[in-house]
């Protein structure tokens, strides 16, 4: 993908769509497993998923990809959050040192992990008074995510790390889906009350600056985004193209979910959310975008933490669909009793 906006324009105007053979297959198999159907719930829709998304039959979740974007946020000189920006560079070398959860997380369910700090010692412009990037700095961000997903992934999982980021987060939510800063803002990091009144007021301004362009999703991410809410978003139409399902994280990826979704609601079709984090506009995100969430944990902390997690829940879609015998292959009645 070229980087400019009007080429990633152009990506989501001709999106891939399921293959409905694999798909087919998948229900087929379903259909003659040892067990009622619908007893395995929500593991037997997963396993059809993937197939259609992964345009092949057996699923598989052998080479799952968890890439992490960081980026440093210029309306942070408002006093929006609880830590220093310096906080993003010590948290990048401590993925880079495997200390993190989301390390922990990739390790115990066999995925591969890699962190794209995107010029963490340039922060974006402060929204409230200029667009957070100019054109070629939101297309640059994209084309970064784009590039970072693996073309043999076979499902990936996206999250990030920038401190500021979920005001950041709360301020699309609010331009895409309307409302204000009140409604959408919330403790992020753990600020007081004072501070979830502070973020409310800097999102309110941020609206108002750029009410000219709220109209267009593209637009909104560019002036109230972050480099690695950008990525994030580039990485996940990427996977699009790719026939490569994702894991939805929490509130600041799902924000940046949204940017596509507004572009074109049927571009998260290949996206399953793998949490509901504590966060309180993540609930409100994910019902607007039609999500229903595999976990409930109470988890808030970003990195692809609840995504990540959620491999396990796949995992286990996987191996019931490819491993378990048929009727036939198991001599088992297929007959119902009257």
């Amino acid at each position: 993908m070229a980087p400019s906006l009007s080429e990633f324009r152009k990506e989501l105007s001709s999106l891939t769509t399921i293959n409905q053979a694999a798909s087919d297959a998948a229900v087929a198999r379903d259909a003659v497993l040892t067990k009622p159907a619908g007893s395995l719930g929500e593991l037997e829709a997963l396993a059809i998923w993937l197939s259609g998304w992964q345009s092949k039959h057996p699923p598989s979740c052998d080479k799952p990809q968890v890439v992490i974007f960081a980026g440093n946020h210029g309306v942070c000189d408002q006093g929006i959050s609880a830590f220093p920006q310096e906080v993003t560079v010590q948290m990048v070398a401590n993925f880079e040192n495997g200390g993190a959860a989301i390390n922990q997380l990739a390790l115990a369910f066999g995925a591969s992990f890699s962190v794209k700090a995107l010029e963490l010692d340039n922060p974006t412009a402060d929204f409230t008074s200029a667009p957070a990037m100019s054109e070629a700095e939101c297309a640059a961000a994209l084309a970064a995510g784009w590039s970072s997903v693996d073309n043999d992934t076979d499902i990936l999982v996206v999250g990030e790390m920038g401190i500021g980021n979920t005001t950041v987060a709360a301020a699309l939510s609010a331009a895409l889906l309307g409302g204000t800063g009140a409604e959408w803002a919330g403790p992020g990091t753990g600020v007081s009350e004072e501070g979830v009144q502070r973020k409310a007021a800097v999102i309110d301004a941020g609206l108002a600056r750029h009410r000219d362009i709220l109209d267009d999703p593209l637009k909104i991410l560019q002036c109230l985004g972050g480099r690695e809410i950008a990525a994030m978003v580039g990485a996940i139409l990427s996977a699009r193209q790719k026939h490569i399902p994702v894991l939805l994280d929490g509130f600041v990826a799902t924000a940046a979910a949204t940017v596509l979704f507004k572009a074109n609601a049927k571009t998260l079709d290949h996206c399953v959310a793998g949490h509901v984090s504590a966060e309180p506009g993540h609930k409100k995100l994910l019902k607007a975008i039609n999500k229903v969430p595999l976990l409930s944990l109470g988890m808030r902390l970003g990195e692809g933490s609840g995504a990540a997690l959620a491999l396990a829940i796949i995992k286990g879609a996987v191996a019931t669909h490819n491993g378990m015998a048929s009727f036939a292959d198991a001599g088992v009645s297929e007959e119902k009793a009257d």
